[in-house]
């Protein structure tokens, strides 16, 4: 067992990192890693242990193990020392957000109230109680849904929401009484107090949709990911993705600063004050350039920027002079090939963790597998200087 558990410790953090980098889960991230020789090189595997490799189940209770505290020291320190040796610059800040989506399918409401049923069901085999309503006419009914065209949805929901309102009220009984009982865990109560909360909020949403309502503040799209919101972005496709709201930055260079996860869709002009101070925090000083869209134009952020920094773009050629413009608005199309490449190469596509720790979690391991591969793209380009590769011992 130590011999396993020193193999596990010299290499789970390289895993993380290609599972980030190939957006692969535990086991085929591990599976590669047994067939692919270069993959056992950057991972330091010697021949010889590959018979005892890592278990994929080692690799999420690693990650729990670290939480998100731990996870944010390894990309600290890695982005520290990329910074500290000349690496990464800090004259200019390119700025915006996008939606990390996360691993659900794509809501309807009679999924919701089906999926509550299935909650509820868990919670029933757990505590030993016989279900209060009819299961098997639940999934008929499920299964006649998904034939039922478009304009038959509604009727399904109002059927659907009729069988869930007698049965979240024998649901609440059945907590209260669980609260009662001391021979019972602690955790077990909360988390029935917990889904008790939840399921309230989806039947108060139902009647909402019921009542011809069509924005919802705070929707549940999803009662595995409670944190996930409907989020438009402007795009032609898809014009709504479900998950939180993701605000990046980077330099010219393009490396990634600074990341914040977020809950729903929070207007861009309140997210630019905290990206600016994120941003002089990691590097230890203000930007001498800003670069950001539209979404960011505010006559107070205009007003409440730092004197320090020289030139503020807000997504027009005049707020800068004639000899920075076509400095920044190269610098803003390089914004959006940044992100480009993190959603569709480096993992911020899609978050495989859950709710908005999950996604916090996931966010610094790819931040940190992103920084990783955008130093090594400078290094095989020769766009590095001599002097940082020295410090470094290449």
């Amino acid at each position: 067992m130590k011999f396993l558990s020193r193999i596990f410790r010299e290499n789970s953090g390289l895993l993380n990192r290609i599972l980030q980098l190939r957006s692969l889960g535990d086991r085929p991230v591990v599976a590669q890693v047994k067939e692919n020789r270069y993959m056992q090189y950057f991972c330091n595997v010697p021949d010889a242990d590959l018979a005892n490799f890592v278990d994929p189940s080692l690799m999420t209770r690693f990650r729990k193990r670290l939480g998100e505290k731990g996870i944010a020291i390894i990309e600290t320190e890695v982005f520290e020392l990329f910074r500290r040796t000349g690496i990464i610059k800090g004259n200019t800040l390119l700025m915006d957000s996008t939606v990390l989506s996360s691993d659900i399918l794509h809501p309807n409401d009679v999924t919701l109230i089906y999926n509550a049923f299935g909650k509820m069901k868990i919670f029933a085999s757990i505590h030993e109680l016989s279900l209060w309503w009819d299961h098997s006419h639940i999934k008929k009914r499920r299964r006649a849904f998904g034939r039922a065209k478009k304009g038959e949805r509604v009727a399904y929901l109002v059927e659907f929401y009729a069988l869930f309102v007698p049965a979240l009220e024998t649901f609440r009984t059945h907590v209260e009484a669980l609260e009662a009982k001391a021979e019972v865990p602690e955790f077990r109560k909360e988390k029935a107090r917990e889904l008790l909360a939840l399921l309230v909020l989806l039947n108060d949403q139902t009647q909402q949709k019921l009542a011809g309502e069509q924005h919802i503040d705070n929707r549940i799209v999803s009662l595995d990911e409670v944190d996930a919101r409907p989020i438009k972005k402007g795009k032609t496709f898809p014009s709504c993705e479900f998950g939180t709201t993701l605000q990046m930055s980077f330099n010219r260079q393009g490396f990634m600063i600074t990341t914040e996860n977020l809950i729903g869709n929070p207007d861009d002009t309140t997210l630019y004050g905290d990206t600016l101070r994120l941003f002089h925090k990691r590097m230890g000083k203000d930007p001498d350039t800003v670069v950001t869209d539209l979404g960011f134009r505010s006559r107070n952020n205009r007003k409440n920027t730092p004197d320090t920094i020289s030139n503020v773009f807000l997504g027009r050629s005049d707020d800068v002079d004639e000899g920075q413009g076509d400095f920044c608005r190269k610098a803003r199309s390089a914004t959006e090939g940044f992100i480009a490449v993190a959603k569709n190469l480096r993992g911020f596509g899609r978050s495989l963790y859950h709710r908005l720790h999950g996604d916090k979690i996931w966010t610094l391991l790819c931040q940190t597998a992103y920084n990783l591969r955008k130093f090594l793209q400078l290094y095989r380009d020769k766009k590095l200087e001599n002097n940082s590769l020295v410090v470094l011992g290449l």
